[in-house]
């Protein structure tokens, strides 16, 4: 598993991601679905820097953010 950043520095760099890329976290959520159907972690990571100019701990923040959400939704 990645490292992740702690639970406060997650939510915090969560918060922040409207204001630095003009986009909501929920709009980022979208953006990584309809992506390309990588596997790992840092290839995702990469892609978002690559394909949309992110910085690394934005695009590490909403990639972690997304694999939260898609195991919650596993477990309903």
């Amino acid at each position: 598993m990645p490292h992740v950043f702690s639970e406060e520095t997650h939510r915090n760099l969560l918060a922040r991601i409207p204001e630095r890329t003009g986009r909501e976290v929920a709009d980022w959520m979208r953006t990584v679905d309809e992506g390309p159907s990588l596997i790992r972690f840092e290839e995702k990571v990469s892609w978002l820097r690559g394909a949309h100019g992110l910085a690394y701990g934005h695009a590490k923040a909403i990639i972690h953010e997304h694999d939260l959400r898609r195991a919650a939704r596993k477990l309903r």
